[in-house]
């Protein structure tokens, strides 16, 4: 039976997770300042992660390629789990835990960005891509929830949300990667 406690409990605990964001507006500036810098000296930001994580890169990189507020010229962003048949080829042929990785090797140039997304830290897949990102000598930002030490150590900056709970992580990635997007789109087309 559905119980109206457990509904408020859930948004109660979205927003905890949500304020505690507060404790990294200065991680949250930088990693703007890096997409800005990427992006204004003619650099791509690339996003990866699995599962919800992958929307999560798609809707990131749709707000920078698309638009967020304003309307202005595309910027330099795409999800590298959009492209079903390199997933599976290079899933097929090298193994899943290679698929960001190979692709990153393919498309990432000096100036690129880097950006890893996963609620755990754990996905080898992204943890992969991050080492090849900084093989490469990119820059790599990203946002784990709270447990996931291993992507951060692999990237310049990285958002950790202080859960365990993969929703709230969710919901708390999309509010930091809005206000990111907001920023960069500001700082860009003042």
């Amino acid at each position: 039976m559905i119980n109206e406690q457990e509904v408020v409990s859930r948004i109660r605990e979205s927003a905890r997770v949500k304020i505690a964001l507060e404790d990294q507006a200065a991680i949250i500036m930088a990693i703007a300042d890096r997409w800005i810098g990427t992006l204004s000296n003619g650099g791509k930001i690339l996003f990866f992660g699995n599962g919800g994580s992958a929307a999560d890169a798609q809707h990131m990189a749709a707000e920078l390629s698309g638009r967020f507020y304003r309307d202005r010229p595309g910027l330099a962003a795409l999800a590298l789990s959009t492209n079903s048949s390199a997933v599976t080829a290079i899933g097929n042929d090298y193994g899943y835990d290679a698929v960001f990785a190979r692709q990153l090797d393919g498309l990432a140039r000096p100036g690129d960005l880097a950006v890893g997304i996963s609620t755990s830290g754990k996905s080898e897949s992204v943890l992969a891509a991050l080492r090849k990102a900084r093989e490469m000598n990119l820059y790599s930002t990203g946002m784990t929830g709270r447990s996931g030490h291993a992507l951060a150590a692999l990237t310049t900056h990285c958002v950790m949300v202080d859960s365990d709970d993969t929703p709230r992580i969710q919901e708390a990635h999309i509010l930091a990667g809005h206000i990111i997007c907001e920023l960069v789109e500001r700082e860009l087309f003042p």
